[in-house]
């Protein structure tokens, strides 16, 4: 237990009020612990269990959360039996009355998203995107941006507010779409020069390629979505389309987060459907996510266009 509690107080004492991941033993850098995580959403922190564990260690958790100083302590604290079908959600406590059902508008990195912490899969933001979306910040200047996959478009708020002179946001999902679109303006970003595409990817490359071409191509599927995409089969069927779709010094940042599959997989798919790409850096995944195995963790793979 000292380990977990050593990973909250380090965790708490970088978060600065922001969004962070304050255990994660899905990494197996913690022995028994494999089926825990702990999240933290201001001013929610959200004890993930994936399997049944003994009442000591919920209680455990309970009494270290209770003793912290007030000005972190959580206001809500919840436990999410993610392996019940039913009763799976556990208020432990609530000083200030918060709806644990509620849209909760969070910060990371300086920007505010609009998050449903209790969502049973997706609470609106991937968490161990953070360096995906840092660099997408620190790189979007006066680029033209293609986001796929786009789910609540966090990246798309990355590069406006990077600088990018557009992005066009695509994905299945109009209720994502629309909290994306909630999310730009949250950060006071006109979508004069933003779009949201409500389509299924696969028939629509005649719009895509009207609308480009772009300077930056961002591709984050799931990696397994029955009726959607299976990245083991359906990955290079994008990466076919992005030389019509990209500029002639465009980039692509191609995001994987499946445990069977590395990142060679994703070099070798570049090399045999877009060899003009070249395969530039890896972006390091955040410190809170440590990983025993990182080609099992999440792959955020950058190449460039050779000139």
């Amino acid at each position: 237990m000292q380990a977990i509690f050593d990973s909250i107080s380090t965790q708490l004492g970088l978060a600065s009020g922001e969004v962070r991941r304050l255990f994660h033993g899905r990494g197996r850098c913690y022995p028994g612990y494999e089926q825990l995580i702990i999240d933290l959403l201001p001013p929610v922190v959200i004890i993930r269990l994936f399997s049944e564990h003994p009442p000591e260690l919920v209680e455990q958790l309970k009494a270290f959360f209770l003793q912290l100083d007030s000005g972190i302590k959580p206001d809500l604290l919840v436990v999410q039996h993610r392996y019940r079908r039913e009763a799976c959600i556990e208020v432990l406590w609530n000083n200030r009355g918060v709806d644990p059902e509620q849209l909760l508008q969070v910060s990371e990195l300086g920007l505010k998203y609009s998050v449903r912490p209790l969502k049973n899969q997706n609470s609106g933001l991937f968490l161990d995107m953070r360096e995906g979306r840092r660099w997408v910040k620190q790189n979007s200047q006066g680029k033209r941006v293609l986001n796929l996959f786009a789910y609540t478009c966090g990246f798309s708020v990355a590069a406006m507010a990077g600088g990018a002179d557009s992005v066009v946001n695509l994905d299945m999902s109009r209720g994502a779409l629309n909290t994306g679109r909630e999310n730009h303006r949250l950060n006071q970003l006109s979508l004069d020069r933003v779009k949201f595409l409500g389509h299924d990817l696969f028939r629509s490359w005649g719009k895509l390629k009207r609308e480009g071409p772009y300077d930056l191509v961002i591709i984050d599927p799931p990696s397994f979505q029955r009726g959607s995409f299976v990245a083991s089969s359906d990955y290079r069927k994008v990466l076919r389309r992005l030389p019509e779709l990209t500029t002639e010094s465009g980039e692509v940042l191609l995001c994987l987060n499946s445990p069977e599959l590395g990142s060679d997989f994703l070099q070798q798919l570049v090399k045999d459907c877009c060899p003009e790409f070249i395969y530039s850096e890896r972006i390091a995944n955040p410190d809170d996510f440590p990983d025993r195995e990182p080609e099992q963790a999440l792959k955020v793979l950058l190449f460039k266009k050779a000139v």
